[in-house]
């Protein structure tokens, strides 16, 4: 029985833990829709951080690839005087990309595409084989 409880307060610091951090990732970074995305994206460093091969297979047209993997060691390469654009392929990692740019960059202008990459209708590149 005393498992039962150890496990359902595991459980509960988990839930209050993720509950915080999507609090502190959504005064980090704004959603856009993907028409504000597209308004404001060619005046700011559109980041895509999702691995390599994905971003062959398909990206945003002027995107940079800088995986999720990687950005701790390539932080240094975005500018902290223009906004940061970031997607994903749904959405889902660009918080934790988010919280590592404003941390280790001081910038604060950070936006995502809402839906990630899989609901961008925009223009496409994609690596010739």
């Amino acid at each position: 029985m005393e498992g039962i409880y150890v496990i359902l307060i595991l459980l509960g610091a988990f839930i209050v833990y993720s509950i915080i951090m999507l609090l502190m990732q959504r005064r980090i970074m704004k959603s856009l829709t993907e028409a504000e995305f597209r308004a404001g994206y060619r005046k700011a460093q559109l980041i895509d951080i999702r691995e390599q091969k994905d971003f062959e297979g398909g990206h945003i047209l002027g995107a940079r690839n800088i995986p999720l993997s990687q950005l701790k060691m390539r932080i240094k390469e975005l500018r902290p005087d223009q906004p940061v654009y970031l997607y994903d392929q749904a959405g889902i990692r660009t918080g934790k990309a988010a919280q590592m740019i404003r941390r280790h960059r001081g910038i604060k202008d950070i936006y995502q595409l809402k839906g990630g990459f899989k609901l961008w209708t925009g223009k496409v590149k994609t690596k010739k084989k």
